[in-house]
């Protein structure tokens, strides 16, 4: 068994919605590789700066993310029928004495991105109306205008009124 810590370069299209990370930023990586009878079993976490946009306000924001990942590469098969069985997409293979772990850090990166990353958990978002960002609106911000969606249901209204009056 050996561990390992390397800063490595972000590969490209490490991103997912309105964040990512950039490519050749600083990857943190921290893996152990341990010999098994198949081949190599990598376990570890990679630490990765994150840059993109609030869901909700579209503010810029900075953050990190950890991710674990766990892969076997197996050694390369000598024999025509054990190469037949095992699934070519789902198996990682020893290449000599070197290990590929970009494909793994990158699914194990992606997959801990958040789907709506918020600049604070409380964010209120923008104004529907004018797209001011509400954090910085005034707590009396408010629009009198009525909707004009509204105005065939709001004639209706008028016209029952008027007729119960008279």
């Amino acid at each position: 068994m050996r561990t390992q810590s390397r800063i490595v370069p972000a590969p490209a299209d490490l991103e997912a919605g309105l964040v990512g990370v950039r490519e050749g930023a600083e990857l943190e990586l921290d893996f152990r590789l341990e010999s098994v009878v198949d081949g190599v079993l990598v376990s570890g976490t990679v630490r990765a700066p994150l840059s993109g946009e609030c869901a909700r306000c579209l503010e810029p924001l900075a953050d990190s993310v950890d991710a674990e990942f766990q892969e076997l590469f197996v050694y390369p098969a000598d024999d025509l029928s054990a190469a037949e069985d095992a699934d070519e997409d789902e198996t990682h293979r020893l290449e000599g004495d070197l290990i590929d772990l970009e494909p793994v850090v990158r699914d194990a990166v992606v997959l801990e991105l958040p789907l709506s990353p918020l600049c604070r958990d409380d964010c209120p978002g923008l104004c529907a109306q004018c797209g001011v960002r509400l954090a910085d609106a005034p707590p009396d911000h408010g629009h009198d205008g009525a909707d004009p969606r509204w105005a065939a249901l709001r004639k209706l209204t008028n016209h029952d009124n008027e007729t119960q009056e008279g």
